[in-house]
């Protein structure tokens, strides 16, 4: 569909300006690492309603496909906030069975061998090693046997 055939002169200036800073951003390296996301598809719907020409509505089939597509992304981002919860229980229940075992951690450059003493942290678990907190993924190695009393 031709938006620019049903746009006025400065819709089609805001139009072309809004594009240009977009793709300067995109080859100046900003945002090359975001997705569209949920809103900006409805927005992108929505501009689409907005700009359809009322003698050629958009086709029913096309807009309950769009909206199908609306509602499946709605639902893999939700799926993908479940799995990153899912994901932090799991970490903090590894980082509770190293409770009282020899560690090895990787500090940068700087190898630290302890016993775990604590564990703090839901989504991101730390265990303390000698007195300081340190992220769980960056334990290397653990000690099988558990540290002497």
């Amino acid at each position: 569909m031709d938006f620019t055939a049903m746009l006025s002169g400065a819709e089609k200036s805001k139009v072309e300006m809004q594009v240009s800073a977009s793709n300067k951003s995109l080859q100046q390296g900003e945002g090359l690492n975001q997705q569209l996301g949920k809103d900006d598809f409805l927005q992108l719907l929505i501009t689409q309603l907005q700009h359809q020409d009322p003698t050629k509505p958009m086709d029913d089939k096309q807009f309950i496909a769009q909206m199908a597509q609306f509602s499946s992304l709605e639902q893999m981002t939700n799926l993908g906030q479940e799995f990153s919860k899912i994901s932090g229980i799991v970490s903090r229940g590894n980082a509770l069975n190293l409770l009282g075992k020899q560690v090895e951690i990787l500090d940068g450059e700087q190898r630290i061998y302890g016993e775990v003493e604590a564990v703090s942290g839901t989504e991101n678990p730390q265990v303390k090693v000698n007195g300081r907190y340190y992220d769980y993924s960056v334990v290397e190695t653990v000690n099988i046997k558990e540290a002497a009393e």
